[in-house]
């Protein structure tokens, strides 16, 4: 055990965000994303049983998010004509803000192709069981 460390963050998540260096990506994923197909190329961790908003709460307790580029954080944009809310975006507006005082500024989107085009690159892909549709994020990490 470890003091001050989320309980949610496992020994192997935790590995993996300390190898992960500067401008490495971190996709949190819902539950609908394809994670193991996406991330061929990429270490993937199960979260089964965890939210996203947990997930990106405790991990945003040890990452730094890149203070080099204007939006170190990605949210994938809802395709043109779903008619779908996205309530969980001002949730994880939230939890950023938390823990970096630029907050809500650090947020940007990106099209739902692209979005899995970049995560195809990304370092790590937590799969969570997140519920939310377009509840995934992309985080660049930054340097303490």
């Amino acid at each position: 055990m470890l003091k001050n460390i989320p309980a949610i963050l496992s020994p192997e998540l935790l590995k993996v965000l300390c190898e992960m260096g500067h401008s490495d990506r971190l996709v949190i994923a819902d539950g609908n994303f394809p994670a193991e197909s996406i991330g061929k190329n990429a270490i993937v961790i199960r979260a089964d049983g965890h939210s996203a908003t947990a997930m990106l709460d405790a991990i945003l307790t040890v990452f730094p998010l890149d203070t080099y580029v204007e939006k170190p954080v990605n949210l994938m944009q809802v395709m043109p004509g779903d008619k779908v809310e996205t309530p969980i975006w001002d949730e994880y507006k939230a939890i950023i803000a938390k823990h970096d005082e630029r907050g809500a500024d650090t947020v940007g989107d990106i099209e739902r192709f692209e979005f899995y085009r970049q995560a195809r690159e990304a370092y790590a892909i937590i799969a969570t069981s997140e519920k939310a549709l377009y509840a995934n994020v992309m985080l660049q990490k930054g340097v303490i």
